[in-house]
């Protein structure tokens, strides 16, 4: 049993305290990166305590946060119940969503080869559908929605719909990115196309219509009990 002076060995407790050190503890908020985490915990029903990094405020350029996350992110995680029962301090979503697969045993294959074959997807959202939805976010939505040279925002409307091309044929035939078993490649990739159609309000910038398999299996993601509850936190409230 972890006691509150370990969670106190963390200067990030000292901003967040903990109502409950021996749950795992979350600092995020809800965007695609966000919620990968969120909805992963929900799906294995790991109990744990949410803690909101309000960007508003700048929550995310603290010392206190910076002292679990130099990047600057989110999310980040403090497991009390870690390797070896120490707590374990993580960052990167990727990184995070890969521990708490293999702690709990679950939303990765057993077998080596179908691991392997689900982390080559959830680098493919790390490295690929997250980076260029972002831009492709700030140029059409954001900021760079008034730059008179259209070109950097076309250049990553023609990425995002080869990517998304990519998914589709990934899809066809399979219910999830890996077949007929859900994974952390599910989870970290749908939050980025949700957010693509819904906050970044790109649909027909990048002609989703072309791409049935990725819409059909995005409404059959968010239609789960376990997202619709990790979409939602940590709350704003």
């Amino acid at each position: 049993m972890t006691t509150p002076s370990a969670l106190a060995a963390f200067p990030i407790t000292h901003k967040w305290p903990a109502q409950h050190p021996e749950r795992l503890q979350l600092y995020s908020l809800p965007t695609p990166n966000g919620v990968k985490v969120s909805i992963a915990l929900e799906e294995l029903g790991l109990p744990y305590e949410a803690h909101l990094v309000s960007f508003q405020t700048n929550d995310q350029l603290t010392p206190a946060y910076l002292s679990l996350n130099p990047n600057n992110k989110i999310p980040a995680i403090i497991d009390p119940q870690g390797p070896d029962g120490q707590p374990l301090a993580l960052f990167e979503s990727g990184a995070i969503l890969m521990y708490l697969a293999e702690k709990t045993g679950q939303l990765l294959p057993a077998s080596a080869a179908g691991r392997y074959e689900t982390l080559q997807w959830l680098m493919f959202q790390m490295g690929g559908i997250g980076p260029m939805f972002g831009q492709l976010g700030f140029f059409h939505k954001f900021a760079g929605k008034d730059y008179e040279d259209k070109r950097p925002r076309d250049r990553y409307v023609a990425e995002t719909k080869r990517l998304l091309a990519v998914l589709n044929q990934r899809l066809v035939g399979r219910q999830w990115v890996m077949g007929d078993t859900y994974t952390v490649a599910d989870i970290a990739i749908f939050p980025w196309v949700r957010g693509l159609l819904g906050f970044y309000e790109a649909g027909d910038l990048v002609g989703m219509a072309d791409f049935p398999e990725v819409t059909r299996v995005l409404a059959a993601f968010v239609a789960r009990p376990a997202v619709q509850r990790g979409l939602a936190i940590p709350s704003a409230a």
